[in-house]
């Protein structure tokens, strides 16, 4: 069992009694709580927004100090704190955790000083609030003491009006091994880094455990049944450093034990993406490989009394298990087990009712540990076995035995298994198999994003998006097709380490970092919105249209040059144009200055027309508006600009949220546009900026029916990442409510 107690990152007085119990449970059982800080936006992600710390244990959130410390309790008796086998002790145990939470609370100076005198009196004789040690009662008491900012004073100033004898309890506990570990915790956490080091960067120096130069061995275990996204992204490259850090190698394992999700297409598409983000796949092995060997170890299993095979429905099993009832099949024989096993081989009729589980426990406080299915039938033929098989084995069951036989020597798995990893050790001791490390690290939350197969697949069917390599999706092939490079996306992904703390990412710093890749080698071209588009008069221009070459880079002369087209018939954006004032000067890019000598407005304030004089001997330095212009003939190519917005208008999905509810209305958006004709040239791909708009990627060369593509690459500034949706509502509310 490995618990992680979440703590906020500034300085929480009401933690110090939680983080004191998590010392002295670590001390009686080491590595059992590991402890985080987060900063309040991801506590709030966690769902426990007005927390100061959370435990989450089987899908339930525990987020007051008292019911952290009495779950720690309870599920470490050897820490001797909370004597449950003990009723009268563990009774008097909880009548001071109410005490603590309910009377020492308060900033109430009046009401303090009733229970400090109550306080006093009790701990007259005592050296302890329950019994001859330390419990669960003492560090909750302490720790609400600690916090008080009152009873701080009293102690300094007048340790009298505290009460002698509670003064002299308060500092024999504050001198225990536990109290001292939670107050130097807390006050480090609360400290400023050193370095201004994001929060979302993480750090390689995990110090792996057993590790050999030259014998780790590691493996990225995709199932093939969707394509590869960003979390996939991060744990093949987090798998591929160790291997190649410690000089061993790195296994490709589709892990293929459900027949009815996995496709060939999704293994290719899989091996495809890996080799865009530099992941080996030269070493590929498949679960089903190893279907032989795991039908025999279930066979011994079952012979040796460890497994069962129960008939009992999906509903009713599912309650038994919330409620640690055993199965009525817990008990049966080895012979009748074996024949009904055989019966879920055979997929008979009665064989299809039936599932094979592991007899571990009906009633552990880790879930994942009551009595786990480790077979299932399934008539679809298998894509690589075919008609083989009518039963697979479940992942909980395949891994451990795969990692193990495979030589693996390093298991590494986001902390969302974390609660089965006593199973996955279970399984390998119980089948007399080689020990295998195990490694957690966290997964990569991103806002507004879905990461979940299933909620994906949903988009896809419900034909919101047109793909997998939608770039709304979260998917390697999404992010590249919205314009994200490879070398952005790895620098990125081992920025973030191996950290264990679970973020809620923004994608600002990924964008922003993409641009740092793309700014000197994106070309620079123009394009003009079509719509309220402005022809502009320019005297002392061409009457007949003169083209130079320009470069295409300013700073970059290694990209070439472009034809640019001067003429007087030009054209600019209307944002622009109804900003002009008559007789003011201005600058035309990559040209000169003019100085405007008429502007036409409609009723709305919008231009219709603009008349300029070119003043070429002009200082651009000197005017405030620099305009991107475009001569308006045969010159310009029709184009489309594309941007997206998140597909949900939520932040953090939580557990109960319906998907169907929170998906953005719009989150598509299409402007025509005229762009310069060198644009005819690019190719799908190729990533450009059209200056003073943005960076685009061309998705769709032009036909002769339809202009091109180009879809907005998000800069990592504000307005290109965050939530049009949200915005939208934000405004609505500022602006009074609208029907």
């Amino acid at each position: 069992m490995s618990l992680t107690l979440i703590v906020a990152s500034k300085a929480s007085p009401a933690s110090f009694g939680a983080l004191a119990v998590a010392a002295q449970v670590n001390m009686a059982k080491p590595q059992t709580v590991a402890v985080e800080y987060r900063d309040a936006a991801n506590l709030e992600a966690e769902g426990a927004g007005k927390a100061t710390a959370l435990i989450k244990y089987n899908g339930e959130n525990y987020d007051t100090t008292n019911a952290i410390i009495r779950l720690l309790g309870r599920l470490v008796p050897e820490s001797s704190l909370y004597n449950v086998t003990d009723p009268i002790s563990s009774t008097l145990v909880d009548r001071w955790l109410d005490f603590a939470e309910s009377k020492l609370a308060t900033a109430d100076f009046k009401a303090l000083d009733v229970s400090f005198k109550e306080l006093n009196k009790y701990l007259t004789l005592r050296s302890y609030l329950v019994g001859y040690q330390p419990s669960l009662a003492d560090f909750a008491v302490w720790g609400a003491l600690k916090g008080s900012p009152v009873f701080a004073r009293l102690l300094k100033t007048k340790k009298e009006s505290a009460g002698l004898y509670l003064a002299r309890w308060f500092e024999y506990i504050a001198s225990l091994d536990a109290a001292q570990l939670a107050v130097k915790d807390l006050q480090n956490a609360a400290k400023p880094a050193k370095a201004a080091k994001s929060s979302d960067q993480g750090k390689f120096e995990i110090g792996l455990t057993e590790a050999e130069m030259g014998k780790v061995v590691t493996r990225f275990p995709p199932e093939p049944s969707g394509y590869l996204h960003i979390g996939h992204a991060k744990a093949a490259l987090l798998n591929q450093y160790f291997a190649q850090t410690y000089k061993g190698k790195l296994i490709i394992r589709f892990d293929d034990t459900n027949p009815s999700k996995e496709k060939t297409e999704y293994e290719e598409s899989i091996k495809e993406d890996l080799a865009l983000i530099g992941v080996d796949s030269s070493v590929v092995t498949h679960t089903s490989d190893y279907f032989d060997q795991m039908y025999d170890l279930a066979l011994k299993m079952i012979k040796e009394g460890k497994a069962y095979v129960d008939n009992t429905d999906q509903t009713t099993m599912r309650e038994e298990r919330m409620k640690g009832t055993p199965s009525k099949c817990r008990d049966q024989s080895v012979e009748e087990n074996l024949r009904r096993f055989e019966e879920m081989k055979s997929a008979t009729e009665f064989g299809q009712t039936c599932c094979l589980r592991a007899k571990i426990s009906p009633n552990d406080p880790n879930g994942t540990l009551r009595d786990p299915v480790i077979y299932r039938c399934n008539l679809t033929p298998h894509h690589f076995t075919g008609d083989k098989w009518k039963i697979y084995p479940t992942y909980d069951f395949a891994c451990p035995i795969v990692d193990s036989l495979e030589g693996v020597t390093h298991a590494l798995r986001t902390n969302e298994y974390r609660d089965r990893n006593v199973q996955y050790d279970w399984m390998l001791n119980a089948l007399g198999l080689r020990h295998v490390t195990i490694w957690d690290f966290s997964r990569i939350n991103f806002v507004y994003t879905l990461l979940s197969k299933r909620k994906l697949q949903w988009f896809v069917d419900q034909g919101i998006v047109e793909g997998w390599d939608d770039p709304r999706f979260p998917t390697v092939r999404g992010i590249r097709r919205r314009g994200m490079t490879i070398e952005a996306l790895k620098q990125y992904i081992l920025m973030q380490g191996a950290s264990q703390n679970t973020l809620l990412l923004e994608w600002d710093k990924l964008w922003a970092l993409n641009r740092k890749v793309i700014d000197p080698i994106a070309p620079r071209h123009t394009a003009v919105l079509s719509e309220k588009m402005v022809h502009v008069n320019v005297q002392g221009a061409p009457t007949t249209p003169e083209i130079k070459e320009n470069l295409k880079h300013k700073k970059n002369a290694d990209l070439g040059t472009k034809k640019t087209t001067y003429s007087n018939k030009i054209v600019l954006d209307q944002e622009d144009a109804k900003t002009l004032e008559v007789g003011e000067e201005i600058t035309l890019m990559d040209w000169g200055n003019a100085f405007v000598r008429n502007v036409t407005k409609n009723e709305a304030g919008e231009a219709t027309s603009v008349d300029l004089e070119l003043h070429l001997e002009g200082d651009f330095k000197k005017t405030k508006k620099k305009l991107s212009w475009l001569s308006y003939g045969d010159e310009v190519t029709q184009v489309l600009l594309v941007d997206y917005d998140f597909l949900i208008t939520k932040k953090k999905v939580e557990e109960g949220d319906s998907v169907e509810q929170l998906v953005t209305p719009v989150s598509e958006f299409k402007v025509a546009a005229v762009a310069d004709a060198n644009v005819k040239d690019l190719k799908k791909g190729d990533i450009i900026q059209f200056e003073r708009k943005g960076y685009y990627i061309l998705d769709q060369p032009a036909t002769e029916s339809a202009p091109a593509h180009f879809i907005c690459i998000p800069d990592g500034k504000a307005a290109s990442i965050g939530s049009k949706a949200d915005t939208s509502a934000k405004k609505s509310e500022k602006g009074g409510k609208k029907k």
